[in-house]
C-alpha cells in the first residue's frame, strides 16, 4: 500500500522499500559535466582565433597600404637604350625654284606705248620686238642733233681750207708764222666739236633704238604690265597708282632651273659637289626631280644660321615654273659608331648638358656633349653604352641617387623614334624600337618591385 511522508508526498514502493538511485539532485551523470565543458572551450578558443585574424588581417592591411603608398611616391620613369646613329642622313629642306635667267624689262625712254606684241606665256627669241614706245619729244632732239652734226662738219671744213691757204703762204712776206698756226689751231678745234656733234647724234640714236622694247635672249614672257596709251618714263617703266615706276615685261630663260635652299649650319659639313637631293613639287605628286650641286655661299646667315645653296636641273618638257615652292630631300652617308637618343632625354644644367640613367633602381646623371642634331634624336658624344639604361624623359628637379620606379612605356606615346636609315638592309622584325620590350618592365641587373 501506498505511503506518504512528512511532508504529504506520495512515496513509491521499490521491490526493497527503498528510493531509486539516481532520482535526486546530487544524481547529475559525469558524461552531461563533459560536454559543458568542451563546449565551453571551442567557444573561447573561438574567440582567440577571430580576435587573433583581426589582428594579423589589420597589420597585413597596414603593410601593404604602407607598400603602396611608399610605391605611389616614387617616380615613374620609362627607359631608353642608346642606338647606333644612322647610315644614312636625310634632310627636308623648302627650295625655291627660279629661272636660269629671268630679266625685267624697263624703258629707257620717254613717251607712250604705240603697242604691245608678246603677251603672257609667249615664246620669244633674242631680239623679238615686244612693244614700241612713241615719242615725238626724242625724235625732234635727234633731228636737231643731226642738224648740229651738219652745221660743225660745214664749218670744219671751212676751217680746214683756210688753214691749208694760210699754210702755202708760209714762207711769204704776206703772213706771219704765228696766223698760220692760229688757223691750223682753228681746224683742230673745229674737228673736236664735229666729232662732240657726232657723239649727241650717235646718243639720240641709241635712245631711238630703246624706242623698240627687244627680248634679251630666248625665253618666256612671265608678266606685261604695259597697256596701249600707257605712259612710260627712263625712270623704270610704266608708272602705277602709286606713282612708282613698274616694269614693263619679265622674260625668263627656263632651259634649266636654279634652285636655291638655305641649308642649317650642323648640316653645312656634307655640302659638296657631290651632293644632289630630289625634288618634290605639289603640282605633280609622287613624281621626283634631281637637282645637282651648282653652287654654295660659304658664308652663314647671321639671322637664320643657314647658307644658301644653289642647285640645278634641266626644264627641257617645260615642266617647272619659276618662283615655285618644292621640297628638297637631301642624303649624306651618316656615322654608325656614334650613339643617338632622343632629344626629350636631354637635361639642361648649370653643370651642363646631362642624361638620367637608372641603376640598380636609383639614377645616375651623367654629363655629356651634344653632337649633331637629326631633329626628334641627337648624337652623344660621351661615355654611354647601348646597354645602358637612360630615362626617356626626365623631370627638371629629377636628383643622383633619388629612387625611380620603371614603369612599361606607353605604347606609340613615349617610344624611342627609330633612327633615319634609307639603306636596302633589311629590317629585322625582332628589333622593336621601343624604350621597353613589350610585356617586360625590367632592366638587366635591377629587379622592380611588383
Amino acid at each position: 500500500m501506498s505511503g506518504h511522508d512528512s511532508r504529504g508526498e506520495p512515496m513509491s514502493h521499490g521491490g526493497n522499500g527503498h528510493m531509486a538511485q539516481g532520482s535526486g539532485p546530487q544524481g547529475t551523470h559525469p558524461r552531461g559535466r563533459g560536454r559543458s565543458r568542451l563546449v565551453l572551450l571551442v567557444m573561447v578558443g573561438l574567440a582567440i582565433f577571430l580576435a587573433a585574424w583581426g589582428i594579423l588581417g589589420r597589420a597585413a592591411h597596414t603593410r601593404a597600404l604602407a607598400q603602396e603608398t611608399h610605391e605611389a611616391a616614387l617616380p615613374r620613369v620609362t627607359l631608353v637604350h642608346p642606338k647606333a646613329g644612322p647610315a644614312t642622313r636625310t634632310l627636308d629642306l623648302p627650295a625655291n625654284l627660279a629661272a636660269w635667267y629671268q630679266a625685267p624689262i624697263y624703258a629707257q625712254v620717254s613717251g607712250y606705248v604705240k603697242m604691245w606684241y608678246k603677251d603672257f606665256g609667249a615664246r620669244v627669241k633674242q631680239g623679238d620686238v615686244l612693244a614700241e614706245i612713241n615719242t615725238p619729244s626724242l625724235d625732234a632732239q635727234y633731228a636737231a642733233a643731226k642738224a648740229a652734226l651738219n652745221v660743225q662738219l660745214a664749218r670744219y671744213h671751212l676751217a680746214v681750207l683756210t688753214a691749208d691757204r694760210w699754210a702755202a703762204l708760209r714762207g711769204t712776206q704776206a703772213v706771219s708764222r704765228q696766223e698760220v698756226d692760229v688757223q691750223a689751231a682753228n681746224a683742230a678745234a673745229e674737228k673736236a666739236q664735229v666729232e662732240a656733234a657726232q657723239h649727241e647724234v650717235d646718243r639720240y640714236e641709241a635712245l631711238e633704238n630703246f624706242k623698240r622694247i627687244v627680248a634679251p635672249f630666248d625665253g618666256i614672257v612671265t608678266s606685261r604690265l604695259v597697256n596701249v596709251g600707257d605712259y612710260v618714263n627712263p625712270g623704270g617703266g610704266n608708272l602705277n597708282s602709286n606713282g612708282r615706276a613698274a616694269e614693263l615685261f619679265s622674260v625668263a630663260d627656263v632651259h634649266r632651273m636654279r634652285v636655291f635652299v638655305s641649308v642649317p649650319q650642323d648640316f653645312a659639313a656634307v655640302i659638296s659637289p657631290k651632293v644632289s637631293a630630289d625634288l618634290s613639287l605639289p603640282q605633280y605628286p609622287g613624281r621626283k626631280f634631281k637637282a645637282s650641286f651648282l653652287a654654295t655661299a660659304r658664308a652663314f646667315n647671321a639671322d637664320t644660321r643657314t647658307v644658301t645653296t644653289e642647285l640645278t636641273l634641266p626644264n627641257d618638257d617645260g615642266l617647272l615654273w619659276p618662283d615655285s615652292y618644292a621640297t628638297a630631300h637631301f642624303e649624306a652617308p651618316g656615322d654608325p659608331s656614334v650613339l643617338i637618343l632622343p632629344v626629350s632625354a636631354l637635361i639642361f644644367r648649370a653643370e651642363g648638358t646631362q642624361v638620367a640613367e637608372v641603376v640598380n633602381g636609383h639614377v645616375h646623371l651623367v654629363h655629356i656633349t651634344v653632337g649633331i642634331n637629326f631633329g626628334t634624336t641627337f648624337q652623344v658624344m660621351g661615355s654611354l653604352k647601348t646597354t645602358d639604361n637612360v630615362i626617356m624623359t626626365p623631370t627638371a628637379d629629377i636628383l643622383e641617387g633619388q629612387q625611380v620606379k620603371v614603369v612599361e612605356p606607353t605604347n606609340g606615346y613615349n617610344t624611342q623614334p627609330a633612327p633615319q636609315d634609307t639603306s636596302d638592309e633589311k629590317h629585322d622584325p625582332n628589333d622593336d624600337t621601343r624604350a621597353m620590350p613589350e610585356g617586360n618592365n625590367t632592366i638587366p641587373g635591377h629587379k622592380v618591385n611588383q
